[in-house]
């Protein structure tokens, strides 16, 4: 069959080394995207488009680098780092649609990548999609290259610009909490420990500490760029580089650097950043630390903010919608009940990494799919989590002065205040005379 008479008939015929398959004519992608797809149709599922972009610029930067060393003729050479710009830009996104569950260390996504770059060199150099003699998915493309190299690559520099965006957000966050503390440093209220009366303090230095903890766990992320940094582009299949050629890694990975805007540089040993994902797994559980201390401030929040006559109700959230279809004039604390949600979800995900990095064997991780998805989905979600609860929540949050003072006032922890005067055992006992009568301990004490 020919391939006018092929292409009328609504597809192409293409080959790999399992066999022939027909694939969509107008298909961007190829006959292993197109296996990919019939294979795994598992979940609906889809990896952070930031990885897609860092294969492209990949792509990019290998076409360029070897152009420069006449590895790849020049025409091919600048045809395959045209499309893979425009695949970097966002161009053929829908191309790009494989399930999260797939097969191992990220074959398809990565001949995903190859072949729309392929095929849309092939056009921009007058051919017809799946002309693979002219420019191959593999033998052009992916020149010098492994799914091996260029998938933790790309997840490393995706990890890079999500944190980046997620840091931001965090950063904001915390400030906006800052920003409470300095505005309720004059409102007294009960401490409380064990959920139980405790010595008293202000709001502002409740508020002042959840600005401070989330920075810590903020820094504990930030600390981590660094590493990701560090890539393993150039190693190819098993980190020593096998079908590349002298001096391409150190110059892909500068062409890299500039393409990207980070600051890549070599890996001092690319067996071991072939070998592990464990940069990913410490990201992966420094970003649930921060979900947990996140988590537990939103806990926090809905307990003070609770009732509003019939618990604690020292805060006020801001009513975003309506609480109930049942009880007319509720409203409940919506957006640090999302927060917590979310940070179940990247707890949970946190869990799934760590299993999946122990899973790889010797000298590659098959689970980087899942791993990229995870990660990137969490760094991604948490972002997007902090920026609405910092604008639609902690920067509208109001203090009840009235609510807090009446506490302090009846608190028994005040009785602490006078250990130095009557010794433990005395303030306890007025502690202890306070609960039995109902009477302030500062009334008490006064007598």
């Amino acid at each position: 069959m020919g391939k006018s008479e092929t292409r009328r008939r609504g597809f192409r015929v293409e080959r790999d080394p399992v066999g022939e398959k027909k694939v969509p004519a107008d298909a961007m992608y190829g006959i292993q995207t197109a296996r990919a797809l019939e294979n795994f149709p598992i979940s609906g599922l889809r990896v952070d488009r930031s990885l897609i972009t860092a294969m492209a610029q990949i792509k990019r930067a290998a076409a360029e680098t070897h152009r420069k060393a006449r590895k790849l003729d020049g025409k091919i050479a600048d045809a395959i780092a045209r499309a893979a710009s425009e695949v970097a830009d966002g161009r053929w996104a829908e191309e790009f649609d494989l399930d999260a569950f797939q097969a191992g260390a990220g074959t398809s996504y990565h001949m995903n990548v190859n072949e729309v770059v392929a095929n849309r060199a092939l056009e921009l150099l007058g051919r017809e999609r799946g002309d693979y003699e002219h420019v191959h998915p593999i033998d052009h493309v992916n020149k010098a290259q492994s799914t091996n190299d260029v998938m933790p690559t790309a997840m490393r520099i995706a990890a890079v610009r999500l944190l980046r965006d997620l840091l931001d957000a965090l950063d904001a966050l915390a400030g906006s909490f800052a920003a409470k503390a300095k505005e309720f440093k004059g409102v007294r209220k009960a401490g409380r420990t064990h959920l139980h009366d405790a010595t008293p303090m202000t709001l502002g230095e409740e508020f002042g500490a959840y600005a401070e903890n989330l920075r810590r766990a903020a820094g504990r992320l930030r600390a981590l760029e660094d590493s990701l940094l560090e890539v393993p582009l150039g190693g190819t299949a098993v980190g020593n580089g096998v079908n590349s050629y002298r001096g391409y890694a150190k110059a892909v990975v500068s062409r890299a650097a500039r393409l990207t805007g980070l600051p890549l540089r070599e890996a001092r040993d690319r067996v071991a950043l072939t070998q592990s994902v464990g940069d990913f797994v410490a990201l992966s559980a420094a970003l649930r630390a921060y979900a947990l201390e996140l988590s537990k401030i939103a806990n926090d929040l809905r307990l003070l903010s609770s009732g509003p006559h019939t618990a604690l109700y020292e805060i006020e959230l801001p009513a975003v919608q309506p609480g109930s279809s049942i009880m007319p004039g509720k409203v409940n604390p919506a957006m640090a009940e999302m927060v917590n949600m979310v940070c179940f979800h990247v707890a949970g995900h946190d869990a799934a990494i760590g299993m999946c990095a122990e899973a790889g064997q010797l000298e590659v991780n098959v689970m980087m799919p899942y791993i990229a998805y995870a990660l990137l989905e969490s760094l991604a979600v948490m972002a997007s989590a902090a920026r609405a609860f910092d604008e639609r929540c902690v920067r509208v949050i109001r203090a009840h002065p009235d609510r807090c003072a009446h506490y302090a006032e009846c608190s028994v922890g005040l009785a602490a205040l006078h250990n130095e005067r009557l010794g433990f055992m005395g303030a306890a006992e007025l502690a202890k005379k306070a609960e039995e009568t109902g009477r302030p301990v500062g009334e008490l004490a006064g007598e």
